[in-house]
């Protein structure tokens, strides 16, 4: 755990020359153009990083999670967009590996390794977020499948999506037990895309709204069956915490470092403010707690690769590493000064991006609530 393998380093080497070469010179024009880089994303394609993790009957690499991690912390290191773009392709892999017909598997998982078609899983809405079991959505049973209505929020590839996960229930008085999934192609009759979203941060993934207006799924698309689809939507998120955990530590890296550049060139009172020891303990602390992250995120992805329990684990890791991520910009910025505060700085999108991962795939809150209930269930 606390030395890469052979292998895994390779592969973090193969990934920093890509976002050197082509992720770090374009993050900021995806950031202030609010636009999907779908050449960074075939790129990652053409190097096997979007079928990483896929077996390789599917044209993938088998790739466990702790390369996987590897991966998204040096992603995030150079755009958190690019990061989270990988990420959700993998979740999206995941949850068509485990749930879709062979046909389906055959025909979608190579192709999304390849780039070359995106899914987006359709969940969230204006009045759920970690309630998810409170969807609106609907799927009404018809001859041969269902209808869907309902309209989602702030979806990542919702503007771009060729195909959607869609989590939506067969019978609202049911709660959990009336929710399913179900797979829609973005042809489909009754598919619209809504409003672009206008958010603070990780900018360039065409999040938004998608709209469902009696949208015909046959039956063979039904990915998940009424009452189990909310638990099988759920499991890919345990694995995207510790994709979150490690995007965390990437962007905690990233502003560190320049932070510590920033320190010994900025010049103040006869010499680097590095001299001082108010700036040196800001270094010491940030330094400590991205190494302390870092080892969660990979105990974590270890105990994953392991076979053994990860829940409470994946829960701590994003839970920590969400938060320092959130402290170490923040403390990078001051170094900064008003150089930080600038619209033309790194460090200003940085301080952005780290904001929604305290948010998403399960707020600080619901961490806390995950990692109790395992602690207790023990």
């Amino acid at each position: 755990m606390f030395e890469l393998d052979q292998e895994i380093q390779l592969i973090q080497d193969s990934v920093r020359s890509f976002v050197a070469d082509m992720v770090v010179p374009n993050a900021a024009a995806i950031d202030e153009k609010d636009e999907f880089p779908f050449d960074i994303y075939r790129g990652m394609g053409d190097l096997g990083l979007l079928a990483m993790t896929l077996p390789a009957g599917y044209g993938g690499a088998e790739a466990g999670t702790m390369a996987w991690a590897v991966v998204q912390e040096e992603l995030a290191r150079g755009s958190a967009a690019v990061a989270d773009a990988h990420m959700v392709n993998k979740l999206m892999c995941d949850i068509i590996l485990s749930n879709a017909d062979e046909q389906d598997r055959a025909q979608l998982l190579p192709r999304m390794g390849r780039g070359e078609i995106i899914c987006a899983i359709a969940q969230t809405e204006s009045d759920t977020g970690s309630d998810v079991a409170a969807i609106k959505t609907t799927a009404r049973p018809v001859d041969g499948g269902y209808l869907i209505n309902g309209t989602k929020q702030f979806i990542t590839f919702a503007g771009i999506c060729d195909l959607a996960i869609v989590v939506a229930t067969t019978d609202r008085s049911l709660g959990r037990g009336g929710i399913g999934l179900f797979l829609v192609d973005a042809g489909t009759e009754g598919f619209r895309r809504g409003a672009k979203s206008k958010i603070m941060g990780v900018k360039g993934l065409a999040t938004g709204e998608l709209v469902f207006e009696d949208c015909f799924v046959p039956e063979s698309r039904m990915l998940a069956p009424p009452g189990t689809g909310l638990k099988r939507a759920l499991t890919s998120l345990n694995s995207g915490r510790i994709g979150m955990a490690a995007q965390s530590i990437g962007i905690a890296q990233a502003a560190f470092d320049l932070a510590l550049a920033f320190a010994k060139e900025r010049q103040a009172f006869g010499g680097p403010i590095s001299n001082f020891q108010a700036i040196q303990f800001m270094l010491a602390d940030m330094s400590m707690q991205i190494e302390a992250g870092r080892l969660m995120t990979r105990r974590a992805a270890w105990a994953r690769d392991a076979g053994k329990a990860f829940i409470r684990e994946a829960s701590e890791a994003k839970l920590f590493a969400s938060e320092l991520a959130a402290k170490v910009v923040d403390d990078a910025l001051q170094i900064h000064g008003a150089h930080g505060y600038s619209r033309d700085a790194t460090i200003e999108r940085l301080y952005r991006d780290s904001r929604v991962y305290r948010i998403w795939e399960g707020t600080s809150q619901i961490q806390r609530i995950v990692i109790a209930r395992q602690l207790l269930a023990a």
